[in-house]
């Protein structure tokens, strides 16, 4: 994206043009700022056996999973129809782990029957499985005690519903021993969007300390959750170079101290939020501005069922007026999406210059949990969503939906 002649644009296409061709609302992708995300993650560690699995729940669109998978990403699954996606992406099982949360034993079997290997996350869990293929290879989720995130909903450490807790080893292994699983890898995963690393540094330590406890692992996986500036007037970048000289060296210091072989233990990533969300924005249109009670608000086609991060975690996103990005004429607004509820909010108070009914309007850093989050609230359709390639070529990769979608699969059968 960049600013040109006081416009937004996208590799030299307009907002006009884009909503002209595909439509209003539009998510739109850069596919060369997903490339260079996807290597500054590769590039992490350069002197240990390293593996980047990306977390698709961020964004499971094909065509995006297709360019992970060119830049060498495994991928992570929460679910069999994440698995589902993967592979119609071309992923194979070994390129694939199911990353589990309560699930059933059918959605257990799903990952089994396809040889793709699943990370427990309870010892309830454990039991389960072992119950289902007996002699099985798992990770299992080690909760280490340690939060971090821009929302407590976001936490997936401490006290979070997530993994198991250190204080639990007696009973994961015996789990393990009554059902003769193989403990190959341990995981965990201290919350998203986190801009500073030394809580995440803190509980490598810890996960690395407590790996200890177990004979024959092959994976250490250390999840992700590396945040963006959303606000970029007023945050800093997630300081990558320097944890990556961090993380980098406390990986070779454990293996040095410890006599571990690099071909021993693998270590692994799971970001989701940071090789996608600053490749996507949602462009609308402004249909409608008015004044109650002293606020202006700016009402657009970008609901919530477009993009609920606002509304569910209060998330700051810049809103552009495509045509008049910088300007001096400039007041106080509320941009609002056109879902019956008042939450649905995608700013409000911001300073924003001059716009009309008409007019493009973006959303910028949508590129993760947009899309894969939007719903059909309201029996609103879900945008279509377009890709401009390395090569400046724009093609859809996901089709805006019809009226039919929202009748699919209703039936109505009387006993």
């Amino acid at each position: 994206m960049q600013i040109k002649d006081n416009r937004l644009t996208f590799q030299g296409y307009t907002a006009d043009e884009l909503l002209k061709e595909y439509g209003s609302p539009l998510f739109v992708y850069e596919e060369d700022m997903i490339r260079q995300r996807c290597r500054e993650l590769k590039n992490l560690v350069t002197s240990s056996n390293f593996l980047v699995k990306y977390s698709c729940k961020a964004n499971n669109n094909v065509s995006i999973l297709k360019i992970m998978r060119e830049e060498g990403m495994h991928v992570d699954a929460m679910s069999p129809g994440e698995i589902y996606i993967e592979m119609a992406a071309g992923y194979t099982p070994d390129e694939i782990m199911l990353v589990t949360n309560n699930v059933s034993v059918d959605e257990m079997r799903y990952a089994a029957d396809r040889g793709i290997l699943m990370s427990l996350d309870s010892v309830s869990q454990m039991e389960t499985y072992g119950q289902m293929k007996r002699g099985g290879e798992v990770f299992v989720r080690i909760n280490p005690g340690i939060g971090d995130g821009h929302h407590k909903k976001v936490m997936t450490g401490g006290k979070a519903k997530f993994g198991v807790m250190m204080e639990k080893c007696d009973e994961i292994k015996a789990a393990a021993e009554k059902y003769d699983l193989k403990i190959i890898g341990l995981n965990m995963h201290v919350g998203s969007l986190f801009m500073e690393y030394e809580k995440y540094i803190e509980a490598v330590n810890i996960l690395l300390d407590f790996s200890k406890n177990f004979d024959g692992l092959q994976y250490i996986d250390f999840g992700g959750g590396f945040g963006i500036p959303y606000n970029k007037k007023e945050e800093k970048r997630f300081p990558i170079e320097e944890f990556s000289k961090a993380f980098d060296q406390l990986l070779l210091d454990w293996r040095t101290e410890n006599g571990i072989e690099k071909e021993d233990i693998t270590f692994i990533i799971e970001p989701g939020r940071y090789p996608v969300a600053e490749s996507g924005a949602i462009l609308g249109t402004v249909h409608s501005i008015k004044e109650n009670y002293g606020t202006k608000y700016i009402g657009t086609d970008i609901g919530f069922n477009v993009l609920i991060r606002p509304a569910m975690y209060d998330s700051y996103h810049e809103v552009v007026i495509c045509n008049n990005v910088e300007s001096g004429d400039v007041g106080e607004a509320t941009v609002s999406g056109n879902i019956c509820e008042s939450g649905d909010l995608l700013c409000k108070g911001r300073s924003l210059p001059k716009v009309n009914v008409g007019d493009p309007i973006a959303v910028l850093d949508a590129g993760a949990y947009g899309y894969s989050m939007s719903s059909n609230y309201n029996a609103r359709l879900r945008p279509a969503e377009v890709l401009i390639g390395s090569d400046g070529s724009v093609r859809v990769i996901r089709e805006r939906e019809d009226f039919e979608v929202l009748l699919r699969g209703q039936v109505d059968k009387r006993i």
